[in-house]
């Protein structure tokens, strides 16, 4: 199947720009990382400690290696956030039981506290901001919702699928 065409624009994205929406949507990423940070300057941990909470308590006893797969991270970079977070008592390492010699990641309780301010927080400068756009506005980011959460399921079946790269897929 042919993704592309003149100028590397799809006929069927009827004058939606990849590069405009992947803009809109790191702004927007950019923009909620600082809102929440001045909402809560209280929250020491970073971002990527935070996604890496996230990422476990969806993925119970996952492993260093996966979660690293997961969030596009270096696996001495996952050991560097795994050694911190559970340092401060977030994260829990316990050996596999299948594999001794692998670890399985859990978020404790303090771990699952830190991950539901962070969503909180979020969801509050996201309410705030949403609050001052018109209510035609809030409707189009209502419906685009589900299209989103396609969005991002066939983003990580693109990152999921080693043979698949964007540069092969437009060809």
């Amino acid at each position: 199947m042919s993704r592309g065409s003149a100028g590397g624009q799809d006929a069927g994205l009827a004058g939606l720009r990849p590069d405009g929406l992947a803009e809109a949507i790191a702004r927007l990423r950019r923009a909620l990382r600082r809102g929440a940070r001045i909402a809560d300057p209280e929250n020491t941990l970073a971002v990527a400690q935070l996604e890496l909470l996230g990422a476990v308590a969806e993925h119970p006893a996952a492993r260093p290696s996966q979660i690293a797969r997961l969030l596009n991270m270096r696996p001495n970079t996952v050991t560097t956030i795994v050694n911190a977070l559970s340092a401060q008592g977030m994260l829990r390492r316990a050996t596999a039981e299948d594999d001794r010699r692998a670890a399985e990641l859990t978020v404790t309780e303090a771990g699952h506290q830190a991950v539901l301010a962070w969503q909180a927080t979020n969801a509050a400068v996201l309410n705030l901001a949403l609050s001052s756009l018109s209510a035609r506005q809030r409707r189009t980011l209502a419906a685009a919702v589900p299209a989103l959460q396609a969005l991002a399921r066939e983003v990580d079946r693109l990152a999921d699928t080693p043979s698949t790269s964007p540069e092969s897929e437009m060809r």
